[in-house]
């Protein structure tokens, strides 16, 4: 028996020195205020643009008064999962709630977007089918693919030829086992992208798929809140209301509290109760949650005024950043990737930002490629034009001052 008992995880040290060294480590960040458009964090007031908050709800006084309202009425917790004590009505009236919101028949909720994806994904995929991903799709769509036995291929992003291509090919051959056609192929594509901010050509999409009989699930996290007639989602922006199968949505962004979801059909609800691994092993939402989450669906419908304020803010925004001289990619949304290239080039712009007062989070690898580091920018409705005035000049002198804009 060895006696010096050396540490079995010593090798963690060594991956987070290595990260350092190639400047892939970033600490967290400590916020001491609600979330708004200005923010205290770690000691400093900051304005924010690193939030997804798009319609600035996390803070509104009927959210929260709503939130307070349910521990009074029904607790602090519900105790269990769902299907053992953990359904109350108001998780059934959110449900039926959102439905109506999405278009769809039936809706069930998961304690975050990331579980909704990597419950329905290996839930109603196995051998027999194929899943085609968009590479560019978010980590909760890949870690869903891979808890499918389902085979699966990724076409170039937002290429509907590329897409083709692949259903062409699996429509020829059928399974690799040569036991026929696949039961189910499913296409999964983000709404909008969250490192970019483009829009997918879900219209493209949805003419292919049919044309080779796939299905198409569509991750709206970013899209609920901010595309479609009052925040309703890609589906709803391009029109494509029963002919997407499946939607998959948020409730931690523009909805302003936590949770996600997934929208379709009363089969896809059943057999999600029955068989969904994130639903069936955690406790359900609390209260709190639940009926802030209902509040902010009325907001949403009645208080329209933040969405146009959003994007007029967002076009603002692009704009002034483009004319100064800033990469800002393809984004078609509020997310404003500034693409700045060198990781090391990154976080000192996003540190040097700080110390001017606002807040814009560096990304980079493995979120992004190594060569794509960026600071990715999110303005919301809670912003002010003197809030984005301000944090335009900074962009601009710290921009120079970096020398990653020339001198104007």
């Amino acid at each position: 028996m060895r006696t010096d008992r050396p540490d079995p995880l010593a090798f963690l040290d060594a991956e987070l020195n290595d990260m350092r060294a190639r400047h892939l480590y970033r600490p967290l960040r400590v916020m001491a205020s609600e979330q708004g458009p200005v923010a205290t964090i770690d000691g400093r007031e900051v304005i924010s643009l690193s939030s997804n908050d798009y319609l600035g709800l996390t803070h509104h006084p009927r959210l929260k008064a709503a939130a307070v309202e349910a521990v009074r009425e029904y607790g602090a917790g519900s105790g269990a999962v769902r299907t053992i004590a953990g359904t109350m009505s108001i998780h059934e009236a959110l449900e039926a709630e959102l439905a109506a919101f999405k278009g769809t028949e039936a809706v069930l909720t998961f304690q975050s977007g990331f579980t909704a994806n990597t419950g329905v994904i290996p839930t109603i995929t196995g051998e027999a089918d194929l899943i085609v991903s968009d590479a560019l799709n978010h980590a909760s769509i890949i870690d869903g693919m891979r808890l499918s036995k389902a085979p699966r291929r990724v076409y170039a992003h937002a290429n509907v030829g590329a897409l083709e291509t692949v259903l062409a090919e699996a429509d020829e051959r059928g399974r690799p086992d040569g036991a026929g056609p696949y039961r189910l192929i499913l296409i999964v594509t983000d709404g909008v992208f969250s490192m970019d901010g483009d829009i997918a050509p879900l219209p493209g999409i949805v003419e292919v798929a049919e044309r080779y009989g796939a299905a198409v699930l569509v991750d709206d996290a970013h899209g609920s809140g901010v595309l479609g007639r009052n925040g309703r989602g890609s589906v709803d922006h391009f029109g494509l209301h029963g002919r997407v199968a499946i939607q998959v949505g948020t409730l931690s962004k523009a909805v302003g509290v936590l949770g996600g979801y997934v929208a379709g059909s009363h089969a896809l609800r059943d057999i999600l109760i029955q068989r969904a691994r994130p639903f069936l092993f955690s406790t359900s939402h609390p209260p709190a949650v639940v009926e802030a989450c209902r509040e902010a669906l009325r907001v949403m419908d009645e208080e329209t005024w933040r969405i146009e304020r959003l994007w007029t803010s967002a076009r603002r925004f692009k704009a002034e950043l483009a004319r100064l001289g800033f990469d800002i990619g393809r984004s078609e949304t509020p997310i404003t990737p500034i693409i700045v290239g060198d990781s090391e080039a990154a976080i000192r712009f996003s540190e040097r930002l700080f110390e001017e007062g606002v807040f814009a989070t560096s990304v980079v690898f493995p979120t992004v490629p190594l060569d794509q580091a960026r600071l990715r920018t999110i303005v919301t409705a809670a912003l002010t034009d003197e809030h984005l005035d301000r944090a335009l000049d900074a962009f601009a002198r710290v921009g120079r001052e970096l020398g990653l804009i020339g001198a104007r």
